[in-house]
């Protein structure tokens, strides 16, 4: 089985969760490996965006990605399990001490314009695609606001700016390509059982 995994402290954790049910015991991430390989697992290291292209392509089996990835995306993937770490949340940030959400049509800046779209439906909204920091973008003028990934709130705190709604919880997900989810369904279910015992 091919399990995809992101370089980073996504990755970096779900290998801890899969070395705690005794998996992937040899896999050192501080090597400059991309690919391990064990009696029964082949791990491959990724850059996070390519995960799930991996997965959704059937060159990996599994992968863990944040759910943000698989809620932008219409990707045909599975989602087998919420793995309960890289916890975070979509939310709205605006300047300190202004009224965006009133406005007759309110710009947004994001890297997630799907998401942004799908919970600020009932808004007009121009939706401003970034791939940076789109922290800098209400204070540039850019936008009126942001929807972007929150932790801790550091970043906007930094950047005079504070959340104005929590749309959704994000979390790391277990998925799966369709046709390994078909075919490797006994080793899959006992896999999912174990990484869901804390």
């Amino acid at each position: 089985m091919k399990i995809a995994l992101a370089k980073g402290r996504l990755g970096e954790d779900a290998l801890l969760k899969f070395q705690e049910i005794g998996l992937l015991k040899s896999v050192d991430l501080n090597s400059r490996k991309l690919i391990f390989t064990t009696k029964d697992y082949e791990l491959l290291l990724l850059k996070p965006s390519d995960v799930i292209v991996y997965v959704r392509n059937g060159k990996a089996d599994l992968g863990v990605v944040g759910s943000d990835v698989v809620m932008e995306g219409n990707y045909g993937v599975y989602e087998l399990l919420d793995l309960k770490f890289g916890i975070c949340r979509f939310s709205i940030a605006a300047p300190k001490d202004t009224d965006v959400m009133g406005k007759s049509c309110l710009r947004v800046a994001t890297k997630y314009p799907n998401v942004t779209r799908q919970y600020l439906n009932e808004q007009n909204i121009e939706i401003i695609p970034l791939q940076g920091s789109v922290e800098l973008a209400p204070k540039a003028g850019l936008s009126d606001c942001i929807v972007d990934l929150v932790e801790t709130g550091k970043t906007l705190q930094a950047n005079d700016l504070e959340i104005i709604k929590d749309l959704c919880d994000v979390s790391a997900r277990l998925i799966c390509n369709p046709s390994s989810y078909r075919f490797l369904q006994s080793e899959l279910s006992d896999l999912v059982e174990a990484l869901s015992h804390d």
